[in-house]
């Protein structure tokens, strides 16, 4: 009987003591998907912002003479080279990624689909992550990670540059992943790839 009573207080302790061991250890709070996209908006408004490469095509250089951003200033014997001067108006807008102000029209034939001249912006884009492209949240051993759409935000760029960024051969989105590790009991972004 005295050894059923210390089997039974014995094992009570043990229970008190694995509750008491259980409620110290504290469990890692959880990563919501509007905390994950406010940390990832947070990082990205922290940047100045960059210049953008925008890929001019045959289209493109057609937007660029009726927004006056280039006057053609020669035209080549076999009809579809051309030499295009940027206007003021151009340059406040952009730059040549290559030295001058003038665009040097070199297309392979006269329908050629691929050639595109690179233009730099004077007013700088910023990267956003697409608030409806937020994946869930996943575990990745001790850090969380979450799919994202990251767009590039034009909206500081004249409106017939940004017409002419949306041409084909611009790359405006990429998908990225975030990654969040926890930090004194709080998650941080630890990276966006």
């Amino acid at each position: 009987m005295k050894n059923r009573v210390k089997m039974q207080i014995l094992g009570a302790l043990v229970l008190v003591s694995a509750g008491f061991w259980l409620t110290a250890c504290k469990s890692a709070p959880p990563l919501t998907k509007e905390q994950a996209l406010a940390m990832i908006q947070a990082k990205y408004a922290q940047g100045p912002g960059t210049p953008f490469d925008v890929s001019v095509d045959d289209r493109g250089m057609q937007q660029g003479v009726a927004a006056k951003y280039w006057v053609g200033v020669k035209r080549y014997p076999n009809g579809y080279w051309a030499d295009f001067k940027l206007t003021p108006d151009g340059a406040k807008a952009m730059k040549l990624t290559t030295s001058g102000d003038t665009i040097q029209w070199r297309p392979d034939g006269p329908n050629d689909p691929r050639y595109a001249v690179v233009v730099e912006s004077i007013a700088p884009s910023h990267l956003e992550a697409r608030a409806d492209s937020v994946g869930d949240v996943q575990s990745l051993g001790d850090d969380k990670t979450v799919a994202f759409v990251e767009d590039v935000n034009l909206s500081a760029l004249p409106d017939a540059l940004q017409n002419i960024a949306h041409n084909p051969g611009n790359k405006l989105s990429t998908q990225r992943l975030a990654t969040f590790a926890l930090v004194n009991g709080a998650w941080t972004l630890q990276s966006i790839n």
